[in-house]
């Protein structure tokens, strides 16, 4: 019996839901279609019937991180909030993700990947080269109307965010997904905040203050 769209759509998941466990529990060994399709119950011809490649399954696995991401990374931007408020929602969003997602992570740190079609490789530097042109965005929009004045420089201030958020899901992938990414992350967040909540005093005093007139002092 031919099968219905429906269920075309909910084998597809589970072969994704079983690469992303077999990811999550593997330990940096690769992945074979044979023993994926072991995992399903199914033979490797059904799993062809589904992703002409395994490299289309990774794929739809980034996709599945990219679309996951941004939707929300799209809404916290539209959010009102500080430039601060709104780089802690989306660095901690992706620690989030990636400690409700550990198999996922071998695919962010690229080592899931290792042997992989180049592509995919490439595909997930431009995730995160993405999400750092955000929180660039961010940064910027920060300083035109909220008078943010970072300590270092937007491009170097975001890139010090990010290379942070993917150095915990390294360690996150290194400890076997036993440290959390975000342990510690409370008590870290502020070090970083102080490099983006900065707002020159002076720029503000001259902005703000009335004028001081010398031959009647100031006006009533």
């Amino acid at each position: 019996m031919a099968m219905t769209r429906e269920q075309k759509l909910s084998r597809r998941d589970q072969i994704l839901q079983a690469l992303a466990l077999m990811l999550e529990q593997g330990r940096g060994q690769r992945i074979t279609t044979a023993a994926l399709a072991r995992e399903v119950g199914v033979s490797e011809a059904a799993l062809y019937r589904h992703f002409p490649s395994k490299t289309r399954m990774y794929e739809a696995l980034i996709d599945y991180i990219e679309q996951t991401l941004f939707e929300r990374v799209t809404l916290i931007v539209n959010e009102p909030g500080t430039v601060s408020e709104r780089c802690q929602r989306i660095l901690t969003l992706l620690l989030i993700f990636a400690d409700k997602n550990p198999g996922l992570c071998r695919l962010m740190t690229g080592e899931a990947l290792s042997g992989e079609h180049e592509r995919l490789q490439t595909r997930m530097a431009q995730l995160f080269d993405r999400l750092e042109t955000q929180l660039k965005q961010v940064l910027r929009t920060g300083e035109i109307e909220q008078g943010y004045r970072p300590t270092i420089g937007v491009s170097a201030l975001a890139n010090l965010l990010m290379a942070t958020v993917e150095g915990r899901i390294n360690q996150y992938v290194r400890s076997g997904f036993r440290r959390s990414p975000q342990t510690h992350w409370e008590d870290q967040w502020p070090l970083l905040q102080g490099h983006l909540t900065v707002a020159t005093q002076a720029s503000e005093h001259s902005d703000h203050a009335p004028e001081r007139h010398p031959d009647h002092g100031l006006d009533s």
